[in-house]
């Protein structure tokens, strides 16, 4: 019987802690809709404030506040957004953008490193006299950290060159920052100014930071404004959402100085994969909280099966690739937990070696 769960699938699986839940309990909370909802209100003047941006917007999830801030920027349907190709705007936000804003992706490859060649981007800004064949350039978006390429913080200086083509070009530019908070504590940069070139940036407050729930967008007031009408239209306008914004703010006040810990865990963690037997992981990859191991040498051995039985150790973890394993520390996993784990994952990988050979 499983007595004890590790849960490394995702950063998002956090429960409230008792802060959260007492906060919760005890909100001043009035319509939001209306625009009355005092707890609503301070929370997002304080997101503002820390993210150095005029206002601020609470909405349900990353994947709204990334579509409501790609349609601000691209009122007009036919517009293109200039994107990497894993970007999690692209690949796992269900062509939103597309099917909803009518705003067509114009992809360009990622980097290892999570970036786009400038050069590239530069590039892929269509030129108006064009305008009659080719969609209208009007966005660049940014990602970071860049999930997909292992949690990887992009920096300041590449930041700041993006956001000068945006500008010389007449574009807005849009951060996916879903764990830009870890970013900003990995790269030691303030986060107000690691987002700083941006005119719009997404926060996911239940990703690295823990809250059981919510996103916010922060951005001009005008911005904000137009973003405040589609998260209405888009069904984001909830009623008493101060009950949310409490446990969001008490997640920032909380677990904000606990994402070193879970980037030197994770570091740690890398390290005792390289020593087991085909895993391979690239430890100097890991910089903040997410941890990509492969699978090497052995028929025997699948993510798919390796999960599996780790699951019945209490051990949950994410395939990602017929190949590879997505692993993500949070807040709520111990010095002990990444032991365990990393002892269940040798065993692991031994019982199935071991199971292959005998067949």
């Amino acid at each position: 019987m499983v007595t004890r769960t590790v849960d490394l699938r995702s950063d998002t699986v956090t429960k409230p802690t008792e802060a959260m839940r007492a906060a919760m309990a005890a909100a001043d909370v009035d319509d939001d809709v209306l625009g009355s909802d005092p707890t609503a209100h301070r929370f997002e003047t304080e997101m503002a404030r820390i993210m150095g941006k005029e206002a601020a917007l609470f909405v349900p999830s990353g994947t709204m506040g990334n579509l409501i801030s790609v349609l601000v920027h691209c009122e007009v349907r036919g517009s293109e957004v200039i994107l990497g190709g894993d970007s999690h705007i692209h690949v796992y936000e269900n062509g939103g953008i597309s099917t909803i804003g009518g705003v067509h992706p114009k992809t360009l490859k990622n980097n290892p490193d999570g970036t786009m060649d400038i050069d590239e981007i530069v590039e892929a800004i269509r030129h108006p006299e064009g305008e009659l064949y080719y969609p209208t350039t009007r966005l660049i978006c940014l990602e970071n950290t860049h999930a997909n390429c292992g949690g990887r913080c992009i920096s300041v200086e590449y930041t700041d060159k993006v956001g000068e083509v945006a500008k010389k070009h007449g574009l807005k530019l849009h951060i996916d920052g879903a764990r830009i908070f870890n970013a900003a504590v990995a790269l030691g940069v303030p986060v107000h100014r690691l987002v700083q070139a941006a005119d719009s940036v997404s926060v996911c407050m239940s990703k690295g930071l823990g809250a059981p729930v919510g996103s916010v967008i922060v951005g001009s007031k005008l911005f904000i404004t137009k973003a405040r009408r589609l998260r209405k239209t888009l069904g984001g306008g909830m009623r008493q959402v101060g009950v949310l914004c409490a446990a969001a703010y008490v997640a920032l006040r909380d677990n904000l100085g606990k994402l070193a810990d879970d980037h030197r865990r994770a570091k740690i963690f890398a390290d005792g994969i390289k020593q087991i037997k085909h895993l391979s992981v690239d430890a100097a990859t890991v910089e903040t909280n997410m941890i990509f191991f492969s699978i090497t040498g052995s028929t025997c051995l699948s993510p798919a099966n390796l999960c599996q039985v780790l699951e019945e150790h209490g051990v949950l973890a994410m395939p990602v690739s017929s190949t590879s394993v997505r692993l993500v520390l949070h807040h709520q996993i111990s010095d002990n937990d990444v032991q365990y784990a990393l002892t269940c994952i040798k065993q692991a990988v031994q019982k199935l070696l071991t199971d292959g050979a005998a067949k």
